[in-house]
């Protein structure tokens, strides 16, 4: 009885640590999400050019950090979402180096297009969605 006990005992320590930082890599991807929206408004409220500039850049930042967290649901889709994110920042950069504060503007409300169509993949069902399928 008592070996059993240290098996037991011993499987439960090597496993709590495992799911606390599978928890933890959770709340940090949501945290670099919270992060990314606040500088996609920094981006979108920027009146210069320099300042809209440094908010692109700490979304391309956050963006390549979200690559690289682990998805649970739809994983290859959210890569690609992110990767067309990445694409709308880059269209943003060139215009916004041509001086064109205001299409680089309008490039970015793609982004939040994006944004609504990849959550989409990972809210769970609606009542009615659970009920008729």
């Amino acid at each position: 009885m008592l070996p059993l006990l240290k098996r037991f005992g011993a499987l439960i320590l090597f496993t709590l640590p495992c799911l606390s930082q599978a928890q933890s890599q959770q709340i940090d991807l949501e945290a670099v999400m919270k992060n990314m929206g606040h500088s996609y408004k920094q981006a979108m409220k920027a009146q210069q050019p320099t300042i809209m500039s440094n908010a692109l850049k700490d979304l391309k930042e956050r963006v390549q950090e979200a690559k690289r967290a682990r998805f649970s649901k739809a994983a290859e889709q959210s890569q690609q979402g992110l990767d067309k994110v990445l694409e709308r920042i880059a269209s943003a950069e060139q215009q916004l180096a041509q001086g064109q504060l205001e299409a680089a503007r309008e490039t970015l409300k793609d982004i939040d297009t994006l944004r609504k169509k990849y959550h989409e993949l990972h809210e769970p069902p609606g009542f009615w969605e659970l009920l008729f399928g």
